[in-house]
């Protein structure tokens, strides 16, 4: 079996060769990272978009939903019951 013998001389140009590799893959990705990250530039590319669903988002948690029907429940309850299926009935406005 024959050795490979190296000198100091390849092992170094070698040793050069990966740490310029190295260093232009940590530019490659430092510089995908940074476009990645840039939050800023994609929000205000879609702010109509961001604004409407935060302001539904915040209307739901506030209880909106809720809210609504109950006013509307309560406009509904004047008048004659014809039927009714647990909570919820139909009227006779007459």
């Amino acid at each position: 079996m024959a050795e490979k013998t190296r000198t100091a001389e390849q092992i170094k140009s070698d040793l050069e060769t990966e740490r310029n590799q190295l260093a232009a893959a940590v530019d490659g990705l430092r510089g995908e990272l940074s476009a990645a990250a840039d939050i800023s530039g994609k929000l205000k590319a879609n702010l109509p978009v961001v604004a409407t669903g935060a302001a539904s988002v915040g209307f739901v948690l506030a209880g909106g939903v809720g809210a609504t029907m109950r006013y509307f429940a309560r406009r509904g309850r004047e008048g004659n019951e014809k039927v009714r299926l647990g909570r919820w009935s139909i009227l006779d406005r007459d």
